[in-house]
Order: C-alpha cells, then structure tokens, then sequence
C-alpha cells in the first residue's frame, strides 16, 4: 500500500493514516512521532489539526 503524502493531515480523535513525525497545524506548534492506527492527540488539551512531515 503507498505511503500517504507528506501534508496529509488528520485531527485529534482521529485514527493516523501514516507513521511519522506529525507537527500541529498552526500556533503554539509541537511536533510529534505517531504511529499509523493510533489516535491522532490534543495538543494543550485542544483539538488540533495535525500534519505529516516526516515518514517513520
């Protein structure tokens, strides 16, 4: 199956279409490493949205 594009984003609550490092969509900003399947997080108890930067 091919890898999802870099950019691909996905919210909080919803399953990670890839594993990589995901960074939070606008300010304050974090990034994290999540693995495919798992629940996309909040970020300072907030729903965000998340973007796929790296692959695993």
């Amino acid at each position: 199956m091919a890898k999802k594009p870099l950019g691909t984003t996905a919210k909080t609550g919803e399953k990670c279409p890839e594993s990589g490092d995901w960074e939070v969509v606008g300010t304050p900003s974090t990034t994290a490493p999540i693995a495919e399947n798992n629940t996309m997080p909040p970020y300072r108890d907030k729903a965000v949205t998340w973007k796929l930067i790296r692959y695993a």
